[in-house]
């Protein structure tokens, strides 16, 4: 559906693909290794992701989070800082969570929009800091991290609007769902407690109360980043 990709791939320097992507046990929706590498990347819920190479010269927040003996503080200053990724964030307060330290409930980060169609499965994600992440149901991807301000302005609304739905709803305990199925709809929410999700048929969510102005928002939100992209 886009004509091309939109500044860079991924979390700001961010190592180059490894020769094994993923683990055969991490969802692989699409048919391209690489493709199912970034669509993992999108929900933060597997550090060892983000981890760099051997080779590589881990980038300050990279060393923070890897490094041999990581330290609290400074994961939870990385956590706190508004100047940061918003994925970076979510990393660091999932290593909190995992390692057993508090963490604040209900901020969020990131919305994530699964649909399943005709070709395959179409994903939208949208994070607090305004940039948006799109594989189409073919397996072709877009990536805006630094505008359009309007892209950006339609991301952090979404994101916005569904603070409403995870203050009524927990976070997941379990390990992250495979794609949804044909005539449904997902959405995941990155919130700093960890992942949270709704999700039903389509014809359905789109009519609930609570559901329906999260995929108004990402309808729209998609159909500008599309025109941006045939412009």
């Amino acid at each position: 559906m886009f004509s091309k990709l939109l500044s860079k791939l991924g979390i700001g320097n961010t190592p180059e693909l490894p020769d094994k992507l993923i683990s055969v046990s991490q969802p692989q929706p699409y048919t391209k290794s690489e493709i199912n590498f970034i669509y993992n990347l999108l929900f933060c819920d597997d550090l060892s992701l983000f981890k760099p190479r051997q080779e590589q010269d881990p980038v300050r927040w990279q060393k923070t989070l890897f490094c041999d003996n990581p330290d609290e503080k400074a994961i939870r200053e990385l956590a706190s800082d508004s100047m940061q990724e918003s994925r970076i964030r979510v990393l660091a307060f999932n290593w909190l969570r995992l390692n057993g330290y508090d963490v604040p409930a209900h901020q969020v980060f990131g919305v994530i929009i699964e649909v399943p169609l005709e070709e395959g499965l179409d994903t939208l994600a949208a994070y607090s800091d305004g940039s948006v992440r799109y594989i189409n149901q073919t397996g072709k991807l877009a990536v805006f991290e630094d505008g359009p301000p309007e892209v950006q302005a339609m991301a952090k609304h979404l994101v916005t609007i569904s603070e409403e739905i995870v203050a009524k709803i927990g976070p997941w305990d379990k390990t992250r769902l495979t794609a949804p199925s044909r005539g449904n709809i997902r959405m995941t929410f990155l919130v700093s407690d960890g992942l949270y999700f709704g999700q039903g048929p389509f014809s359905i969510m789109q009519n609930d109360p609570s559901a329906a102005p999260i995929i108004n928002q990402a309808t729209k939100l998609l159909q500008h980043a599309v025109s941006v992209c045939v412009d």
